[in-house]
């Protein structure tokens, strides 16, 4: 198949459209962050940078620590970015740009996101490292692509709506992360379960200001809920896209992300910027 220049979007240089960058720009270990300025704060662990750009809020940086290739890339919030984010980065692994043909050969990428997030169970600190085992989504994007959902993620998600309640407008999913890769990153250090990924920050999240939101009391069932070891340990606004797209696409996922908000507790950080130094170091030594 050859895709067109309506659907496969290049610039002049022939890089891919949003991100701005060439196959021989990214490595096979790739670190997301949200923040364009976190980019900097990981890659000044490096050993050496090869690579720098920025287009629009994608801002990556490619080198080595500790002999391994790693890029570090921004996609911005959202799950929005992170559907452009997945694409244009399998694009460059596994679509000859110049044929615009789906390369013989696939390539599976190693995809970490590094974030911060609201903790919602009371007996996790601020600063602690929340590992996702799985994304339930309140998100759109995984509903418009085929993806391999598994008859376990089925049934969490259906338990998981049943508890809920949410409003019928909302379609949520569930998905894993990547196993082995999240077994790489467990450890006496980190708190593992589900991440609930949210559409936005404010209703979606649970809270309200001026505008009066639908999800009054949501925060409280998704503390209370269990299904065997399982709860629901936190916050955040791309890990469920990131699954579900890395999945289909043939590509390992997982997020880990610094806990910077206790909602149970309404407690929030002072200051996180020693404890995100050292969460990037954490994951750049187990990447």
């Amino acid at each position: 198949m050859t895709f067109p220049a309506s659907e496969l979007v290049l610039d002049k240089h022939g890089r891919v459209y949003h991100l701005g960058l060439s196959p021989q720009e990214l490595a096979s270990k790739v670190i997301l962050v949200g923040d364009q300025d976190r980019v900097e704060l990981v890659s000044a662990f490096f050993d050496t940078v090869e690579h720098r750009s920025q287009h629009r809020e994608f801002v990556t940086h490619t080198g080595t620590y500790k002999g391994k290739r790693i890029s570090v890339l921004s996609s911005g919030i959202g799950t929005d970015n992170i559907d452009i984010v997945l694409n244009e980065l399998d694009a460059l692994v596994n679509i000859d740009l110049e044929k615009r043909e789906t390369n013989e050969q696939h390539t599976s990428l190693e995809l970490v996101r590094i974030g911060t997030c609201g903790i919602l169970q009371a007996d996790i600190p601020v600063h602690s490292y929340l590992l996702s085992k799985a994304a339930f989504g309140l998100d759109n994007v995984a509903h418009f692509y085929e993806i391999p959902f598994s008859e376990k993620e089925t049934g969490l998600k259906n338990t998981i709506c049943e508890h809920l309640s949410l409003p019928k407008e909302v379609v949520p999913y569930y998905i894993g992360a990547d196993e082995s890769l999240f077994a790489r990153f467990q450890s006496g250090q980190t708190h593992a379960g589900i991440t609930v990924t949210s559409s936005g920050f404010y209703g979606p999240q649970g809270r309200q200001l001026n505008l009066k939101t639908k999800t009054t009391g949501l925060n409280d069932k998704l503390t209370s809920f269990r299904s065997e070891d399982m709860r629901i340990i936190n916050f955040e606004m791309e890990s469920s896209a990131l699954f579900a797209l890395a999945k289909a696409l043939g590509h390992k996922s997982t997020t880990i992300c610094l806990g910077i908000a206790n909602r149970p507790k309404m407690e929030f950080s002072k200051g996180y910027s020693a404890e995100m130094n050292e969460l990037i170091q954490y994951v750049l030594d187990r990447i």
